[in-house]
């Protein structure tokens, strides 16, 4: 998931890499890099598997010395140093799948306070607390009975849970601590402690086998949803001891992060993830990651083949598109018959998915006709999110303008039509309206309020890695030097947190008013209401922003209903780059559309209350610094020597 979302969640569909972009990962290199990786990991796994977990990993570390990096060594001393924490904290002895059994149950419902301060003063108050505490700020989301909560975690990350769902970006070991002080997540905090884990599906368009397998025990059985081949054909392999290798039907496009991790108390974790599963990309570059912990139902529900909006059911037809299905069936058969998972449809009905608040945003690879199937993917798929969360613009004199602020690492083909049809989508306007409008007017359209936002040279230069860093970045001297490539809409990219590239997939949306005396209709008032659609089932949705990381149940506040009243914009964060190959392209007609995606994809969108919210969301410095024409120039790989010797 992450894209397939981590289910546990990393993901983005292929870092962004589009067609239009250098095929980096695709290369024979990297084909003979993996099987070096995978090599490593199958003689890792012969002399180590008959090992006890907790001995593995520390064995496994004094004997690869050669091969490990700094991070995985960083990652053995803080599992060592949890155990500990353990022990001072629970003041118990080792019986830690007995600890976590209690720890795993749900919070009770939170109290909210009948009067409240204004979100000004929660915010200084909350980095009052951040300040005393060391800790930084986090985003929770969070949906409770239509109530603010900013709860107080007084355990260290890898042990907390998140069951309303955490917005966080990763760790950089080049800017610790970060610039705005947010909470981070690694890898080892967003995984837990591998012998907590029964089960795992990890998806990610570029892999480092031999790296992301020291995070797992070599008995915990993990399917890994994988890039093809240049045929594109869909396949199930063996790669390692209790791994399963699985690639879906995929030409010519890329693959998407995310994660799904299964623990033995039954709690399940959903990861939606910007970040690919290598080291570079949770070590020397910038991403995000949306991490929600599910809790088992008491009872299964029945399953309802014809519930198809809500979140597990769009995780359901993602898990089928990227081909886990024959993976799942392989692995019940053989080795593993008692794994949590017994079927994809097992997800909606096993785990409880009633606090999860984001909607989720795939795009699936290939040609989409008709408008249920249109309406279930790409940027379509985005137009219904808006929509369900009332942030529809309008029309006429009473519309309110959308401001779109796209960061990624890879920039598309661009036109005019493709951008205003992604712009009517993010403005929740109907794409049969828009496939009403001529071909040619279509064509003709100005840039719509579009800010791009990627690293200028001047950036990437002043970066701690300077051009030796820019490799996962993406940008061509054709597509820039283009006759009608809108260079005018482009914004650098700079981070909240300190001088690093982001490979971070986000886009920030605002709302605004085209005229100041324009008045408000009963029908407009109901197109950009806040309030959730049927299908949410009544409950309100708010965001929580946590400036704590130490932050405990007892310690609760909440936020003024009046600034949590109306919703200002929404927020995107995922594997889907600001490009045709990962939102796809609409065509057709009103009567019969067709939607064409390149990509697998998979990212969240969430409302934004407030322009503190805006700001505590963002990865990059707002406002973002507008280019230069005669002075600044999008950061290309091929002009810089360090990347054509």
């Amino acid at each position: 998931m992450e894209a397939q979302e981590h289910s546990l969640g990393t993901g983005s569909s292929g870092t962004g890499r589009q067609n239009d972009s250098h095929d980096v990962d695709a290369s024979d290199d990297e084909d003979r890099q993996f099987q070096k990786d995978l090599q490593r990991a199958i003689e890792a796994s012969k002399t180590e598997s008959q090992e006890q977990c907790t001995t593995v990993s520390i064995q496994r570390t004094q004997t690869a010395q050669g091969a490990q990096t700094a991070f995985l060594s960083e990652r053995a001393q803080l599992e060592k140093e949890r155990l500990a924490r353990l022990k001072r904290y629970r003041g118990e002895s080792d019986d830690h799948e007995t600890s976590e059994e209690r720890l795993l149950q749900p919070p009770m419902k939170r109290p909210h306070l009948p009067s409240v301060e204004p979100a000004d003063r929660r915010l200084k108050k909350l980095q009052s607390t951040s300040s005393r505490c060391s800790s930084s700020s986090s985003l929770s989301i969070h949906g409770a009975s239509g109530s603010n909560t900013t709860v107080i975690h007084s355990n260290p990350v890898v042990d907390q849970l998140f069951w309303d769902g955490e917005l966080r970006p990763t760790a950089n070991k080049h800017s610790l601590p970060r610039e705005d002080g947010k909470a981070t997540f690694r890898l080892s905090e967003v995984l837990g402690p591998k012998a907590d884990i029964s089960f795992a599906i990890i998806s990610s368009y570029s892999t480092s086998v031999s790296w992301i397998y020291e995070f797992f025990d070599p008995r915990t059985p993990v399917i890994i949803v994988s890039q093809p081949d240049s045929s594109g054909r869909a396949t199930v392999k063996n790669v390692l001891p209790n791994w399963i290798m699985t690639v879906p039907f995929l030409r010519n496009g890329y693959g998407c992060q995310h994660m799904k991790i299964f623990y033995r108390s039954g709690r399940l974790r959903v990861a939606v993830s910007t970040a690919n599963l290598i080291d570079y990309d949770w070590r020397d570059i910038e991403n995000a990651i949306w991490v929600q912990d599910i809790p088992l139902r008491s009872n299964p529900i029945v399953h309802e083949p014809k519930v198809a909006d809500d979140f597990p059911s769009i995780m359901q037809r993602i898990l089928h598109a990227i081909n886990v299905r024959p993976a799942l069936s392989n692995m019940l058969v053989n080795d593993h018959p008692n794994l949590p998972l017994c079927s994809i449809e097992d997800l909606r009905s096993k785990w409880d998915f009633s606090k999860v608040v984001v909607k989720l945003i795939p795009s699936i690879a290939g040609k989409h006709e008709g408008w249920a199937a249109v309406v279930q993917t790409g940027h379509t798929r985005l137009m219904k999110a808006v929509r369900d969360l009332g942030l529809r613009t309008g029309k006429g004199k009473s519309a309110r303008e959308l401001v779109l602020e796209c960061q990624g690492s890879s920039i598309g083909t661009y036109s005019t039509q493709w951008m205003n049809e992604f712009h009517w989508s993010a403005r929740g306007e109907s794409a049969e309206d828009w496939l009403d409008e001529s071909k040619t007017r279509r064509s003709k359209l100005p840039w719509p309020p579009v800010k791009v936002i990627f690293p200028s040279v001047k950036t990437v230069r002043a970066s701690v890695l300077g051009e030796p860093g820019g490799g996962t970045m993406f940008c061509r001297t054709k597509q820039w030097e283009g006759t009608k490539f809108p260079r005018e809409l482009f914004h650098d990219s700079n981070s909240m947190g300190g001088r690093v590239l982001m490979h971070t997939k986000m886009i920030v949306a605002t709302l605004r008013r085209t005229s100041p005396f324009a008045s408000t209709s009963k029908s407009d008032t109901k197109s950009k209401s806040t309030r959730p659609s049927a299908s949410d089932s009544g409950k309100s949705k708010v965001i929580v922003i946590s400036d704590s990381e130490t932050e405990s149940d007892s310690d609760v506040e909440e936020c003024a209903p009046e600034a949590q009243k109306e919703a200002i914009g929404w927020a995107y964060v995922g594997s889907h780059n600001f490009t045709p190959s990962a939102w796809g392209t609409l065509s057709g007609s009103a009567f019969n559309p067709t939607m064409n995606v390149v990509n697998y994809e998979l990212g969240i969108v969430f409302p934004l209350y407030g322009e503190k919210d805006v700001q505590k969301v963002s990865c990059f410095k707002r406002p973002p610094r507008k280019y230069m024409l005669n002075q600044d120039r999008a950061w290309i790989q091929e002009e810089s020597p360090v990347f054509r010797s």
